[in-house]
């Protein structure tokens, strides 16, 4: 089994992202979702595994891709921000580019809320946010993705 952090939109407010780094390690990967706010290069300093980051709408500055796909442990995974997408508004647009690229995982940000299931054979998750969280409660997500050796995955919302 492998273990792979989840976050998104720290926005700048890094003491949390390195918490859940504390809390978590060891872990065989870091997926952050964007708005960063700069703080990007120490977040892959501070890792001691692969890192797959985008560039969030309030990323002004950074030379990061919008969007990436990747092949990890067996899945194809397309990770993006999520606001080119409107996804504060419903997840198809997300769903069907995902479903389009062939991803079976899907990953994005910039609502603020977790969202964590499986739609029309893809999974969707959004981490919620580290340092402004919006749903209910408001308590600082991230997500733990899973990943089997029989192919399967795991997960959980966590909270700080």
């Amino acid at each position: 089994m492998k273990k792979y952090l989840v976050v998104s939109d720290t926005h700048g407010r890094d003491e949390n992202f390195y918490d859940v780094l504390d809390i978590e390690e060891p872990v065989d990967g870091i997926i952050h979702c964007g708005d960063f706010e700069g703080s990007e290069g120490k977040f892959a300093l501070a890792a001691n595994c692969p890192v797959f980051f985008v560039s969030g709408n309030n990323d002004f500055f950074s030379s990061l891709n919008r969007e990436i796909d990747f092949e990890l442990d067996g899945h194809t995974f397309f990770v993006t921000h999520g606001h080119h997408f409107l996804v504060s508004m419903d997840l198809e647009n997300i769903k069907s580019e995902g479903i389009a690229r062939g991803a079976d995982i899907i990953i994005f940000g910039h609502t603020h809320k977790p969202v964590a299931k499986q739609v029309d054979g893809v999974y969707l998750f959004n981490p919620g946010s580290l340092s402004y969280p919006r749903q209910e409660g408001k308590r600082p997500s991230y997500l733990l993705l899973y990943t089997h050796e029989d192919g399967s995955i795991s997960y959980e919302i966590k909270y700080l």
